[in-house]
């Protein structure tokens, strides 16, 4: 008898600053921080193994970031349950954009990838 398949969703909810004292336009530096809310609305508990993210910027120089888990950490997120954290990245034009996913695994070992939709980075008032 086959089981019934257990629902997975991941949402991804981004918010993000720019850093003036963190950033050089002469350089060319402009860095940003980024928050990111991992929210389990699935029925079974999924943790947070791997990153990938592909970040471009104005110029279309793009730079990927790999790696375990986010800020030293591999969060299991219950359903229900969210996950929150703070990191930040560094471009060398005013505006960019960051896009990837997370590789995931639920608690009976069904690996997938929760994608994280493409993001803007920008100084304020850059962009009307």
């Amino acid at each position: 008898m086959n089981r019934p398949a257990r629902r997975i969703v991941i949402e991804i909810d981004v918010e993000t600053a720019y850093l003036p004292e963190q950033s050089d336009p002469v350089a060319p530096r402009y860095a940003f921080a980024y928050t990111i809310t991992i929210r389990n609305r699935g029925a079974v508990p999924a943790t947070l193994l791997t990153r990938h993210w592909v970040i471009t910027d104005a110029n279309g120089k793009v730079r990927e970031v790999a790696g375990d888990g986010v800020v030293g950490e591999q969060p299991c997120i219950a359903p229900g349950e969210a996950h929150r954290y703070s990191s930040g990245a560094v471009i060398e034009t005013p505006v960019g954009v960051m896009q990837g996913r997370y590789g995931m695994i639920t608690g009976d070992g069904v690996r997938f990838p929760a994608p994280i939709p493409a993001f803007r980075l920008a100084v304020p008032g850059i962009l009307h």
